[in-house]
């Protein structure tokens, strides 16, 4: 399962990345973090829609999130030639 990790302590809660995320699952958090901000957050019931396009990760300014990509299973009968 695609998913990605927002290191809270880096988050500035500038929410570029809940503008650009295809599945709308990126939230800002009810909580204040470390430094004052409401960071982004993605609830946990949402995670699995994740589908790994990196596109948050990409527009972060902060380099606050990092995306772990599912490798795809190769189809049935596919030919390796």
């Amino acid at each position: 399962m695609s998913r990605i990790e927002i290191r809270e302590d880096r988050c500035k809660g500038c929410l570029l990345c809940t503008t650009v995320c295809p599945k709308e699952i990126i939230k800002q958090a009810d909580r204040f973090n470390q430094h004052g901000y409401k960071p982004a957050e993605v609830p946990a019931g949402d995670m699995k829609k994740c589908t790994g396009c990196a596109s948050c990760a990409t527009i972060c300014p902060d380099v606050a999130i990092t995306v772990y990509k599912t490798k795809k299973k190769a189809k049935k009968g596919a030919s390796h030639g």
